[in-house]
This record gives C-alpha cells, structure tokens and sequence, in this order.
C-alpha cells in the first residue's frame, strides 16, 4: 500500500507498548500489529491538506461523548500571541486550508480576528459549530457574520429526533439545535452554492455509524418535512473510545465489547485516507499532534517530544510517522471515519 514506508524501522518498545489499558489488553487491541498483519509497516504521513487548528476547550455544552471533555468551565483558550504565530506560519508555508474547532471556537475572544486574518491571507476556513453557540448571549450576530464571510460551516446534530440527541447533549439542546438550523438556512446556508453548510452524526451507544449515504437521505428528508431545513451534506463518526465516552462505556460495561467490535471491523481500505495522514493538529498552546484525538490524550505527533508548529517546516511533515494506539480502531471500523465523514 503506498501508506508504508520501508524506511521505517521494526516499532520500538516505547512505540508498540504504550497503551490506553492495562498490559493484557495490548496484545488484543494492539493498532500496530493490526497495521502489520494487513501488510502495513506504520502509518506516514503524505502531504498536508490542512490545518487543523484547536482553540481551545471552553464550550457552552458539556454533551456525554465529548473527546474534548469541553465545557462551560473549561479555562484552556488559545491565546492571540498563539493565533497570530499560527497564522503567520501559515502564511510562510503557504497553507490554503484552516478547520477551526474546540469546544466551541467561537466563545475564544479572539476568534473572528483569527478567522479574519486567515482570510485575509486568502486561505479558506472551516469552522466546526455546534449549532447551539449561535443562540449564546453576546453571540446573535454570529450567523450572519459567517454569511459575509462565507465561512464553511461543519455542525453537529448527532440525531434529528428530539430523544436521542439530548441524550447526549443535553436537554432543550434538540429545539436550540434546530433554531440555529433555521437561522442559518434564512441567511442562504446549505441553499445557496457559496455558503456550505455540512453535518455530522455520531452514535448514541457502543455501536459502529450506518452507511453514510443512506443516512444523509434520511437526515434530509426528516429536517425538511418537519422542519422546513436544508443542508449539503451528512459526515458519520465513529465514536472514539476516549475522554467522556469512554467513562461511559467503562461505567455501563461495554467497554471490552466495544473494542472487540472496532477491532474486528478494521477495514484496511481506509488507511490510505486517514486523517491523520493528510492534517496536523494544533492545541490552544500551538503544540503539534496527528490528530484531535491524539490532542486530547496528550499524544506528541510521531509519539516524538512535544513540538511547537512554528518551530516546524511544513515540508518537515512529510513522511513523519504518526502516534497510533487502540483508539485508532474508531477511525478504521467499518466505512472509517474522519472529520470529513466516512473514508471507504
């Protein structure tokens, strides 16, 4: 596969032992060996698409499978001084592409002066909303902002029944959901060609998305007829069995069955389209990962010592090995998933 690199040595023992779980649990659910029994050596990163940028974990929810553990109380938020080096280096590098995410990288006081000074360096932006900050005091313009901006907008609706999405998200979340929904389709999101407007599901349990397509008609018939709503396009996750979601699975004994479950639908059509292949990611303090999942466990990228992205060269990124450990499994299950939804 042309994700291996032959120059990569056999893992090392720090590399192929660290683990989320105790020693007998490493042989199990052990990514790296599941790589080699499938022929592939480590995973390497190809050429960066994007940058995905982290502002911090302040969040006005606080929903049950957060990888972020974002919340109202969260004091981790990225500083201008970080941004504005961020953005420069961006500009050096000639990047063309910046995701914007937290926890809800709107309440950062300085996020629409970065989302502006990334435009105005003619790189294009992605925010990932979770529709609600929208309705937040102090926030009521934000909608339309986006719209003169012609930010994409990538939000999360893990359901469009009332029921299960606050399930996870929490109560009266599903009408502020789909008033935000409606706002944004009044300003021509998900309607008009240059305001794009995607959404995300995850799973309310231990169990693997539908089929994406099949889901995203589902989505745009139920919005439309009991809503009146419109959007582009529906992204499936996977949830990762990390932060918040893995306290529940430990604490409803799913645990096990829920790794056993991505572990034997490893799919080894979705690693040459893995996320991490093709981003780096930035935390709140400008330190690089491979991931926003492997941010959140405090996973250097290349499991090397942690590094500053502006202490970097973009060409540096090519090839480098990436972090991986049991959680991987979440991005290979099935049809794989990413931040842009399904991979295979």
């Amino acid at each position: 596969m042309d994700v291996l690199n032959d120059t990569i040595p056999v893992v090392s023992d720090t590399f192929s032992n660290l683990s989320l779980d105790s020693s007998s649990s490493i042989k199990r659910w052990n990514f790296f060996s599941t790589l080699q029994e499938h022929g592939i050596r480590g995973l390497t990163r190809a050429k960066i698409r994007e940058v995905q940028v982290n502002l911090g974990k302040l969040c006005n929810q606080a929903c049950n499978h957060c990888h972020v553990d974002a919340g109202p109380n969260r004091t981790e938020i990225m500083t201008w001084e970080v941004m504005e080096k961020i953005a420069r280096w961006c500009v050096d590098n000639q990047v063309e592409s910046v995701d914007i995410t937290g926890g809800a990288p709107e309440l950062n006081p300085n996020f629409r002066r970065f989302v502006d000074t990334c435009l105005a360096n003619n790189m294009s932006v992605t925010s990932r909303c979770n529709l609600t900050v929208l309705l937040v005091d102090g926030q009521e313009d934000l909608s339309a902002w986006y719209t003169d901006r012609r930010v994409k907008l990538i939000c999360s609706l893990p359901c469009y029944s009332k029921d299960n999405l606050e399930q996870q998200r929490g109560k009266g979340t599903f009408g502020q959901s789909i008033s935000a929904l409606q706002i944004l389709n009044k300003h021509g999101y998900g309607i008009l060609p240059h305001l794009e407007l995607d959404l995300v599901y995850n799973p309310n349990g231990a169990f693997l998305p539908p089929a994406q397509d099949s889901l995203e008609a589902t989505y745009k018939i139920r919005l439309e007829e009991d809503f009146g709503i419109h959007f582009n396009r529906l992204y499936t996750l996977t949830n990762l069995p990390i932060s918040r979601f893995r306290h529940y699975l430990k604490r409803t004994g799913e645990y096990d069955g829920y790794m056993n479950l991505l572990q034997e639908n490893f799919n080894p059509q979705t690693v040459p389209n893995l996320m991490c292949r093709h981003i780096i990611s930035v935390d709140w303090l400008g330190r690089i990962y491979d991931c926003d999942f492997n941010q959140m466990l405090d996973i250097p990228a290349g499991w090397n010592t942690p590094r500053y992205l502006w202490d970097q060269d973009l060409d540096q990124f090519t090839n480098d090995r990436i972090a991986v450990d049991s959680h991987c499994f979440g991005c290979t299950a099935g049809a794989g998933s990413s931040c842009g939804g399904s991979l295979a």
